[in-house]
């Protein structure tokens, strides 16, 4: 069974391809961003974001763990992300991608 609403501590917030800023600010704006309005459809995190998304929702994983998928899957697209992350892997994948990770906001 879904539960529709888990809310993250610190929203996600993206810029799209396009300049358009959008924020998320749970699990479940995450996975229906992913299967309705993503912009590739193909990519390994993407892939998992929507895996672990789902795991979230049917609450056998941490929201958490879905929050760093969506975030890794928004950089792998060529999305910047804006909103604290939970482990240093979402630095690590920002790096790797060549997309600057933004903490606190988008920059001007």
């Amino acid at each position: 069974m879904y539960t529709l609403e888990m809310p993250w501590s610190v929203p996600v917030s993206i810029r799209l391809q396009s300049g358009v800023e959008r924020s998320f600010a749970s699990v479940y704006d995450a996975l229906d961003f992913l299967q309705n309005e993503w912009p590739t459809r193909h990519g390994y995190r993407y892939e998992r974001a929507i895996q672990q998304c789902g795991e979230a929702l049917r609450r056998t994983l941490p929201s958490a763990v879905a929050r760093e998928a969506f975030i890794a899957a928004c950089l792998e697209a060529g999305m910047s992300a804006a909103g604290r992350p939970q482990t240093a892997a979402v630095k690590q994948i920002a790096s790797a991608a060549q997309v600057k990770f933004q903490p606190t906001g988008f920059g001007a």
